[in-house]
């Protein structure tokens, strides 16, 4: 016999708000939000999901919508999910949820996405020192390819994933997360090197009663305002899984999760239908509402079995993933490569994080000859599937980092060749991304080998 149509647990009205869904969504993470369903493993069951903003950022003409918007509300998750075995026990603390993604997509009737760089002044970015202006590029899906008409001349298949899905945590772990995160926010400008280099601010998202939303719990009720107080953000991935934005998570991938609260309590969203290694203009995914069709398995005491914690609790342990078998086919790329030396000429020692933004720079600077402008690039490198490597973590001082970008997504030839860059009648700088102007006072940073 056939299998039964997986079973709809989180239904999703693209017409109503977030609190207005048949189960309220909720943006954080804490123990004691409510779970909205119940499965059994074994079972196929579909999650639908808005996209990460719960439709503020819009198809049309404008960034505005990127430029301001409220970033406390963010990431609305779909569940939270409780997984029952067989018998009806819930997942226990130690055990190890097992999550096989089925199927997944966008939703039907709304095939768009969009890709965006915020205001340096409101969230920022990875390359926000260099690009400090909200940007958004709009795309369109055609079966398994995306199209913008904002980066002319490019046309890719997605490998479509939940930039989010996660555990609850108990309340002993989320304590654990707000006093590290605190320090980070509080003490990190001081003590890290690396925000010379690095410029998104601020360093952690605190909790914060502004913009939370906790699914059934009522809002201005004692429980409410008592949960928002504590609830940690989502925007970070952590020992629960949750902000991954691990891009090859696709069709026939399987997450091994803890589990920390009785039931698990899973929950998910963030849809992107395609992204480029580390997401590096933040809002960097092709950003959309979609669905997953999963099936759990609770592996019985798998967190002792198979994670060693890496901390002072036992609590400090990370899931595991398995990759999927479906993803793009692509056989030439170009591959840019980045040192830990900065855009002053100064050197870090082994720091992969500054090595991987000089790759970036450096396939940025070079594809804008091909008539791109460096923005359509930047969010360009952000949502195409381009991989992203930590090639040498050894050879002091410098690490390297590289950025492979498939060749075969262009409609021209952008490798290096003995005569001139080639221009064509394809080939458009115009329309670019929609862009805002920047406000703000911080100073931008520049290539000093550069003149204007």
């Amino acid at each position: 016999m056939a299998p039964p149509t997986p079973r709809l647990v989180v239904p999703i009205d693209l017409r109503k708000n977030p609190w207005e869904q048949k189960h309220p969504l909720h943006n954080r993470w804490h123990p004691e939000i409510l779970p909205v369903a119940d499965v059994t493993t074994g079972e196929v069951f579909r999650v639908e999901m808005v996209d990460w903003t719960a439709g503020a950022i819009k198809d049309n003409d404008s960034s505005l919508d990127i430029k301001y918007i409220d970033l406390s509300t963010v990431h609305y998750l779909s569940g939270p999910i409780r997984v029952l075995d067989s018998d009806g026990v819930p997942a226990k603390p130690g055990d190890l949820l097992a999550v096989e993604i089925c199927n997944l997509g966008p939703l039907p009737g709304d095939e768009w996405g969009y890709t965006a760089t915020f205001d340096r002044e409101n969230g920022g970015g990875f390359l926000t020192d260099h690009f400090p202006s909200a940007t958004k590029a709009i795309w369109y899906f055609e079966g398994i390819y995306a199209h913008s008409p904002h980066i002319p001349g490019v046309r890719f298949p997605g490998l479509t994933h939940p930039g989010i899905i996660g555990t609850a945590p108990s309340m002993e772990l989320l304590n654990i997360w707000n006093e590290r995160e605190q320090d980070v926010e509080e003490n990190g400008l001081k003590s890290f090197k690396l925000c010379e280099v690095l410029h998104s601010r601020p360093l952690a998202n605190l909790p914060s009663t502004k913009g939370c939303h906790l699914g059934r719990i009522q809002q201005g009720t004692l429980e409410w305002e008592k949960i928002a107080r504590e609830a940690a953000r989502t925007i970070p991935g952590r020992e629960n899984g949750g902000n991954c934005d691990i891009k090859n998570l696709s069709r026939g991938s399987k997450i091994y999760l803890p589990v920390f609260v009785d039931g698990a309590n899973l929950s998910t969203g963030d849809m992107h239908f395609s992204q480029g290694d580390g997401e590096v203009s933040f809002c960097g995914a092709i950003e959309m509402s979609g669905f997953l069709e999963l099936k759990c398995e609770i592996i019985r005491g798998g967190m002792k079995e198979y994670l060693t914690p890496m901390g002072p609790s036992p609590l400090h342990v990370n899931p595991i993933f398995e990759i999927g078998p479906v993803e793009p086919r692509f056989s030439e790329w170009l591959v840019f490569e980045g040192i830990s030396v900065d855009e002053s000429g100064r050197q870090h020692y082994l720091d992969a994080s500054v090595a991987y933004k000089r790759a970036v720079l450096n396939a940025i600077d070079y594809l804008s000859k091909f008539g791109y402008s460096k923005e359509q690039i930047y969010l360009l490198l952000s949502c195409c599937p381009c991989e992203g490597r930590i090639s040498g973590i050894v050879d002091a001082p410098n690490a390297v980092a590289t950025l492979a970008i498939p060749t075969a997504i262009f409609d021209q030839d952008i490798r290096p060749k003995a005569h001139k860059v080639p221009t064509g009648p394809r080939l458009m700088r115009k329309p670019d991304v929609l862009k805002c102007t920047y406000d703000g006072n911080l100073p931008t940073t520049r290539n000093p080998s550069i003149t204007m």
